[in-house]
């Protein structure tokens, strides 16, 4: 069978390289892909967003199967776009993305289905969210979010008052994320542990994957501004077996119901960003699809053909399916360039990516990176995604950051504490 993937990323690099292993597979497409999918797979040069375009692509290569990477073409439709022309593909249709789509969606769909999550105010104008902050209707820190997509961005968690209107101003005045900040949502500062629980679906039935954890800031120790992800690990110790129970029954069981009640069957990749509080654990925000950079220690756990996953999901028949999962752990270190999430060049050449596979049990994925002249030069902020895994946390962390000591470009910044307080 052909397979197409939609992105650009290191999440639809690790969807290749994974899907590509299936004995089903004689071809597949990445659209528009990087320099990694280039090596595995068929580059397409069409953006993700490019709808018509995919979807001429599809009907014209035979493609058999789509498997859709990032969210944008997701909230744009592409899955209801594709269904009325008769093409298999995975992934929520519009109504279903509203979960990631519009932060304001999401939160009123978990009060109305009892979704345990924090205490917020919607503001549908400036005024609006500059009287509630200086009301201190949630006190501080608060957390002050763009409702649209803002890739992993729109997110400032606010120390004080100045800081709070400042993010408001930058978002609703300036529009720093576009439309995505034409209203905001100002919430409650949960404190606790966080986890990434990730289940897939097809509607009715759903089966979690192995629990992981995201490092969002751009620094160690959690500092910094948040970015789309500088690392992640998979280890079963994540959540314990009653923790991974209560996400079950008190979240992703309502949550899928939920909107399979209001008609909006949510079929794919549910994502459920957590925080274990005090108070019991609370939903931090949903996304429709894998996380990046979530996706590659997790897809490099997993022992079943990923072809056959899909295939139950598109089909409605995942709960025949039972998922089975590699005991080591794994871990994501990602490689960014200098200056992200702001400025960063482009264009710098990279070097060492075999020697860093060379160590073992280690797999380099691609993002902002692209071939010019036949040398792989840099194209993004995140850059690549070492990632490793071992029979321990421990192990594998040394690992990861052993392999990428011999990788290089210029300028080369990451976290160095990434699995390192799990």
């Amino acid at each position: 069978m052909k397979v197409l993937v939609i992105g650009s990323g290191g999440r639809e690099h690790a969807l290749a390289w994974k899907i590509g292993r299936s004995p089903l597979v004689e071809r597949v497409f990445c659209a528009p892909g990087n320099g990694g999918t280039a090596s595995i797979a068929d580059n397409v040069t069409l953006a993700a967003d490019d709808l018509p375009g995919l979807t001429r692509f599809a009907l014209d290569r035979s493609i058999d199967l789509t498997v859709v990477g990032p969210e944008l073409p997701l909230v744009l439709g592409i899955v209801d776009r594709f269904r009325s022309h008769g093409l298999s593909i995975v992934g929520p249709t519009a109504a279903a993305a509203r979960l990631e789509g519009s932060k304001i969606f999401a939160k009123d769909f978990m009060k109305r289905h009892q979704v345990p999550t924090a205490a917020c105010v919607v503001c549908n104008s400036f005024e609006e969210a500059m009287g509630a902050i200086r009301r201190g209707d949630l006190g501080f820190p608060l957390v002050v979010k763009a409702d649209g997509l803002a890739a992993g961005k729109g997110v400032v968690i606010a120390q004080d008052r100045q800081q709070a209107e400042s993010a408001v101003e930058q978002m609703m005045r300036r529009r720093v994320f576009g439309e995505a900040g034409e209203r905001v949502l100002l919430e409650e500062c949960l404190r606790g542990r966080e986890a990434s629980f990730l289940v897939f679906s097809d509607g009715e039935h759903f089966l979690p994957m192995v629990p992981s954890q995201d490092h969002k800031r751009v620094f160690d120790r959690d500092r910094g501004p948040n970015t789309g992800g500088m690392g992640a690990y998979s280890t079963d110790g994540i959540l314990s077996s009653e923790e991974q129970q209560e996400v079950v029954e008190a979240i992703v069981g309502p949550t899928i119901r939920g909107m399979a009640v209001e008609g909006n069957e949510f079929s794919g990749v549910l994502y459920v960003g957590l925080m274990l509080t005090p108070d019991g654990i609370k939903v931090l925000e949903y996304n429709v699809r894998l996380g990046d950079p979530e996706a590659q220690p997790v897809l490099f756990r997993l022992e079943n053909d990923l072809v056959e996953v899909l295939q139950a999901i598109h089909g409605q028949t995942l709960d025949s399916v039972r998922l089975r999962w590699d005991s080591a752990c794994s871990v994501c270190v990602v490689l960014a360039s200098g200056g992200y999430p702001g400025k960063y060049p482009t264009g710098k050449s990279i070097q060492g990516i075999d020697d860093a596979e060379a160590v073992g049990q280690v797999t380099v994925f691609h993002a902002g990176t692209r071939l010019q002249d036949g040398q792989l030069v840099t194209s993004g902020g995140r850059v690549l995604g070492v990632t490793a895994k071992d029979a321990d946390l421990p192990a594998a962390v040394a690992r990861v950051y052993r392999a990428l000591e011999k990788v290089r470009f210029e300028p080369m910044h990451f976290r160095t504490d990434i699995g390192r307080h799990g």
